[in-house]
């Protein structure tokens, strides 16, 4: 297992990784990881992440009292305590509000599709989150029954958080998300998504388990992610009524917007 110097590192790197990709803005965001002795090193209060010392960093307890740091932790670092309680596999939580997977959230709608079979590989399914007021147990109560189902979650009106047995790889599924949402849209944008089918799902879905370097402990809930088949049998998508609604764009305009994501995907740090 990495030194806690060496997880100081890595959450440091993560943080000018998560303010170089656009995913968090000002103060935004948060990075914790569970320690050897179970204390857990997470990321301060009011302060960018893409410019963080291995000294701004605050040590914890699994209650959230304070036990070093010279700054103070983050009223949000409770949704992470949550899910270390409920998952005692994880080792790292990341916190961000990627702009793409965001707007999902922002507009009430899961990523809960069967589109890309990588994303059913990585993630299963992202499902959303009814919304909680940040750094309030209004949030926990929220998450609490998603959390032991799904390594990646929506959060409504809010952002994203994913979690994994350290927080590179919790990092990557925040990248993971985001670069879903992106597809998600662009093929809204077309007008046309075409689902995977139940059988090509549960096929990957069986992978998941065996693939190295997928590890987790989440069983997603039935019928997530949404295939063909569940479409074809009349399922709704979880999604309100608003997402019904379309809309239309010139070929000028659609090229623009899909130049625009593509742009936003080629951004590296």
């Amino acid at each position: 297992m990495a030194s806690e110097a060496e997880l100081r590192e890595q959450i440091l790197g993560i943080g000018r990784m998560l303010h170089q990709r656009e995913y968090v803005a000002a103060s935004d965001g948060n990075v914790s990881v569970r320690l050897a002795d179970g204390r857990i090193l997470a990321t301060p209060t009011s302060m960018s992440k893409g410019f963080m010392t291995a000294e701004d960093l605050v040590i914890t307890d699994l209650e959230g009292k304070k036990l070093a740091g010279r700054r103070n932790p983050s009223s949000e670092l409770a949704m992470h305590l949550l899910i270390y309680r409920l998952r005692p596999e994880i080792g790292g939580v990341v916190h961000a509000h990627p702009p793409t997977a965001t707007g999902y959230a922002a507009a009430g709608l899961p990523l809960n599709q069967a589109l890309i079979s990588e994303v059913v590989l990585a993630l299963g399914c992202v499902p959303l989150a009814a919304y909680g007021t940040p750094g309030t147990p209004e949030l926990g109560d929220a998450l609490r029954p998603l959390v032991p189902h799904y390594d990646a979650l929506l959060m409504a009106n809010h952002g994203v958080v994913t979690y994994a047995e350290d927080v590179m790889r919790a990092y990557f599924k925040m990248e993971t998300v985001e670069h879903f949402a992106r597809i998600s849209l662009v093929a809204r944008l077309l007008g046309k998504q075409v689902l995977l089918g139940s059988r090509e799902v549960e096929k990957l879905m069986e992978a998941r388990r065996k693939y190295e370097g997928i590890s987790t402990a989440a069983d997603p809930a039935p019928g997530c992610p949404v295939t063909a088949d569940t479409l074809a049998d009349g399922a709704s998508c979880a999604m309100p009524a608003a997402g019904d609604e379309r809309f239309l764009v010139t070929r000028e305009e659609l090229t623009q917007l899909v130049e625009q994501a593509a742009r936003g995907n080629k951004r590296r740090w």
